[in-house]
């Protein structure tokens, strides 16, 4: 058995043992019975299994096994093959990353830890090696790879997760409705919602995420609710996290909390802007948003402070530094394929089909003009706007990593920025160029795409492409009400 593997070192790296005892205190101090060992599929989707935490330290040393399809969500095709892997494939290792361990504050008895993934020390071709299908894993490294190539640059980003929160309506054609009105900014509406967000706030804080400010907005039951931005992979975990606490709270209280990108034809989207820049330095520091004792790591606690944000011109303007201009570039020469894994369900460019209700669909950037798939939203940062909801945002900010590399390496101009309105050009018949307006044209621009694809090593990107195109055979393949409504008399 090969013992130079990427799971022996990652066992063996400096201060994991140190953080392992850590988890055993944490364990026996907050009294925490069972722990999900936690990992994300390729859609985004949270996958795992529990174990009862008196094992916390024989499966802190060899992981958990689990079956290597579960990155495909353990999904068959529409001829009813499962995607990506036989029912024979084997098992591979979930190896739990000690400094995300955190109590769930619904039940004290439970705790969570995020996995990295790796092929079993059995596998016949890569023993221990690195799952690639693995997107969490893929981003740690592609954080670290851009931080060596790039003199400590990383990527922070801050993500604005629109979500709905539906409850049941009993006899109607549409059996979901919001449970507020779709009144956006009106604190009245918030008000009626402010048992569910409260809760959701209390929750988040108790798991480490600085929660900064919410409102009510354009759609039925529309609730969005920030919290601090911080380094790419803290940032997309606690998404995730945040995804999970709305589920929980939705359990409780016999709601839907809803992340689909578009329920609702003529209301505004869910969208989850992603809101980026540069930095060169700062350190970590804890923040303590509960009393006594932080129920977790305090790793999970703790957020990149202070450095040079090197995208923002200290000269004063909108427009950015140099080096800003090409993380521009990079981003913006990519930007098709980016926007189908920001989008990437079928559902997904429903929104961006529901002209004015403001959502993008100019493959440009452009100082505060929201029709622009890049918005200069501050002087400080750039938004990527073609990212909804049911995003996976490991995958999306390792391909972003990818973009923006290519933009710094190769210098990329992003040209000037765009003042008109996209939709309006594009109505009026001029030129202007479009992101992809439906799913299979945006998977036919990533394939083309070598430098999002590296973000999908192995045969991720096989993997993924099979998963996306099912889902279009498969909406192909659906007769709806609206091909009832249009074409049940259309002859003679």
């Amino acid at each position: 058995m090969k013992t130079h593997t990427d799971y022996h070192r990652d066992i063996e790296a400096a201060g994991r043992a140190e953080l392992v005892q850590r988890v055993q205190k944490k364990i026996e101090s907050l009294g925490v019975d069972y722990i999900y060992y936690q990992y994300i599929s390729i859609t985004g989707r949270v996958m795992g299994k529990a174990a009862p935490a008196r094992h916390w330290m024989a499966l802190s040393r060899k992981g958990v096994q689990t079956w290597m399809g579960g990155v495909t969500n353990v999904t068959p095709d529409f001829k009813g093959n499962l995607i990506g892997f036989d029912s024979n494939a084997m098992e591979c290792i979930a190896l739990p990353d000690p400094e995300t361990f955190v109590q769930l504050p619904w039940d004290k008895r439970v705790a969570r830890v995020f996995c990295t993934l790796y092929y079993s020390l059995e596998d016949p071709e890569h023993p221990g090696m690195y799952y690639e299908y693995d997107t969490r894993g893929n981003l740690k490294r592609f954080d670290a790879e851009f931080r060596a190539a790039h003199n400590g640059l990383h990527l922070r980003v801050g993500l604005e997760p629109e979500m709905l929160w539906l409850k049941p309506k009993a006899g109607e054609v549409q059996p979901y409705e919001g449970i507020t009105e779709a009144f956006a900014y009106h604190i009245g509406q918030f008000e009626s919602a402010r048992d569910v967000w409260m809760q959701v706030s209390d929750y988040a804080r108790a798991m480490g995420l600085d929660m900064i400010q919410g409102d009510c907005e354009d759609a039925p039951g529309q609730i969005e609710l920030n919290y601090q931005f911080d380094d790419a992979l803290a940032t997309c975990d606690r998404l995730t996290t945040y995804r999970q606490i709305c589920a929980e709270v939705a359990r409780q209280r016999g709601l839907i909390a809803c992340f689909m990108a578009k329920p609702f034809m003529g209301y505004a989207a869910n969208g989850c802007h992603h809101n980026c820049s540069v930095w060169t330095g700062g350190s970590r520091e804890v923040q303590h948003l509960v009393d006594g004792e932080l129920p977790g790591m305090e790793e999970q606690w703790a957020y990149s402070k202070g450095g040079v944000n090197e995208f923002e011109n200290k000269d004063g303007g909108w427009l950015p530094t140099e080096l800003g201009h090409h993380v521009l570039g990079g981003s913006l020469a990519h930007i098709d394929a980016l926007t189908c894994l920001g989008a990437s369900t079928v559902n997904s460019y429903r929104r961006f089909n529901d002209y004015g209700l403001w959502a993008p669909i100019g493959a440009n950037w452009g100082l505060q003009n929201r029709s622009c798939t890049i918005r200069i939203s501050s002087p400080d940062r750039f938004e990527f706007r073609a990212v909804d909801a049911m995003v996976n945002p490991h995958l999306f900010c390792g391909a972003l990593l990818k973009a923006m590399d290519d933009g710094i390496r190769n210098r990329i101009d992003p040209g000037k920025p765009e003042s008109r309105n996209v939709t309006t050009v594009w109505q009026s018949g001029e030129p202007v160029k479009l992101i992809p307006l439906n799913l299979h044209d945006a998977l036919e621009a990533l394939k083309k795409d070598e430098v999002v694809r590296a973000a999908m090593p192995g045969r991720l990107y096989e993997v993924y492409d099979e998963y996306k195109r099912d889902e279009w055979t498969r909406f192909l393949r659906e007769v709806t009400n609206w091909d009832v409504e249009r074409y049940l008399h259309c002859v003679p």
